[in-house]
């Protein structure tokens, strides 16, 4: 009884993630393509990949970066190239390089 309250609890449960329009993140992708390639496979070793990726983890970097909560190697890079985008921008974005 209590798996069955359990599985409808979180059948009503809204996730926070959204899913993205993969062909409109291909669309604006092409800010990404001079550091993480243009099919996100990075020819720079320094540069990671975004091909793959987790589509929530895509999502969550990004808007860290966003923030200017992430920090390390490149992220004030990242804090210009996240700065314009809207969580919409984000979560296309996310779609399209974890559907590669």
């Amino acid at each position: 009884m209590k798996k069955l309250a359990l599985i409808g609890l979180l059948a009503l449960t809204p996730f926070a993630a959204t899913a993205g329009d993969a062909a409109a993140g291909q669309a604006k992708s092409m800010m990404c393509a001079g550091c993480h390639g243009a099919d996100g496979n990075s020819m720079v070793p320094t540069y990671p990949n975004l091909a793959g990726q987790n589509a929530a983890y895509l999502e969550g970097a990004l808007k860290a970066y966003r923030g200017q909560e992430r920090t390390g190697y490149q992220a004030a890079i990242m804090y210009g190239m996240a700065a314009a985008l809207s969580d919409d921008d984000i979560a296309n974005l996310a779609a399209y390089y974890s559907s590669k």
